[in-house]
């Protein structure tokens, strides 16, 4: 699923050079960043709750450690690039590196002048939710209750729906006429990125988790129809996507955002079940372990392309476009991901089993 969702965001960002028989994955390839936070709802949620199955409470500090090996040696090393080598920028303007810093670029962004490095906005997304999500679990786990959970999610569910339905009206309907892209743009800036009209992937991801976690017999039901929730998904998706087919539209933008949600989390809950053939399926290890630093550099890789490689691209030849797009962006996250982000994995790694033999130690020091 990662995957997956790696490979449907890639030729969005490539549309101007896919070939027409791919113009519609293109077209939708922006739906792959929710699947992102599907799953990255689904799988930290799993790790944050988990430990509460054996009466202990999640580390924070090891949490965040964890996070932090994960996401920022590769992020950084990108930043830097970005700082220091100005032909990398897929586009001139370049945003203050404060605010990529602060993992706040989602938020005050100028996407008119600073489109440089934007898609960073979902991780700004992401780190959000690391932040907030361990300290809302262990408030709510204080004293756990099906009740207390139902009415957090519902409360999440439609603080996106408001949010999102009082901004397209009240800041972005009046701008509908504009004869320039200031429509757009706002849209972008108010809408798409910011995290707090974003959540409902990660919230639909963490129901997830919360279903395994503490209701096994209602996950196993699930597990047992795995075809059901595979074709339940793609439907609501294939809905979605035809009340996508307006982007920017006001029913788009209100129910299309959770209804996509729901759909992709019943895809990823169907990957998940022995009775589904998408829990059989392999061969996607290569693009599932590069995803994160594909994520980071295809965007600038591509700009590359254009700039030193116009002789290979042509608008006539859209297939040798797809495949030199797609075989550089592979060449160069390889780069990123043996120089930079294993190294830092397996470091994690070590530290982990390091604090893990500490703890122990002082465990059986205890009991004596």
């Amino acid at each position: 699923m990662r995957a997956l969702a790696i490979l449907w965001v890639m030729p969005f960002h490539f549309r101007f050079a896919m070939p027409s028989a791919l113009h519609g994955v293109a077209r939708t390839g922006w739906m792959g960043v929710d699947l992102f936070f599907v799953l990255s709802g689904y799988l930290i949620g799993s790790q944050l709750l988990r430990p509460y199955l054996s009466g202990n409470q999640p580390s924070l500090g090891g949490f965040y450690m964890r996070r932090a090996f994960r996401v920022l040696p590769a992020f950084f090393a990108v930043l830097l690039l970005y700082l220091v080598v100005p032909p990398f920028r897929e586009a001139p303007g370049l945003s203050p590196v404060w605010q990529f810093l602060t993992f706040i670029e989602n938020l005050r962004i100028d996407y008119l002048h600073d489109q440089a490095f934007s898609h960073v906005w979902s991780l700004c997304v992401e780190e959000h939710f690391y932040l907030v999500l361990p300290l809302l679990i262990l408030v709510l786990m204080r004293k756990p209750s099906f009740t207390k959970a139902l009415a957090a999610i519902i409360a999440i569910l439609l603080f996106g729906i408001v949010v999102r339905a009082c901004i397209y009206h009240f800041q972005l309907q009046p701008l509908l006429n504009a004869d320039d892209d200031t429509f757009t743009v706002r849209y972008v800036e108010k809408i798409y990125y910011p995290t707090y009209t974003r959540l409902d992937g990660l919230l639909m991801g963490v129901v997830l988790a919360v279903i395994k976690t503490f209701r096994p017999a209602w996950w196993r039901s699930l597990m047992a129809q795995g075809y059901v929730l595979l074709a339940t998904g793609l439907a609501i998706c294939s809905l979605a996507i035809w009340i996508f087919r307006d982007r920017f539209s006001f029913s788009s933008t209100v129910i299309g955002f959770p209804l996509l949600s729901i759909g992709l989390a019943l895809i990823v809950a169907s990957s998940l079940s022995p009775q589904c053939v998408l829990s059989r399926v392999r061969g996607f290890a290569l693009p599932a372990t590069l995803a994160y630093s594909l994520y980071l550099t295809h965007k600038e890789i591509a700009h590359l392309d254009y700039q030193y490689l116009n002789r290979l691209l042509s608008p006539d030849t859209p297939w040798v476009n797809f495949c030199v797009l797609f075989l550089t962006s592979f060449l160069a996250a390889g780069v990123l991901y043996f120089s930079v982000e294993r190294p830092f994995l397996r470091l994690r790694e070590r530290i982990s089993v390091s604090v893990e033999r500490r703890n122990l130690g002082v465990a059986a020091v205890s009991a004596k």
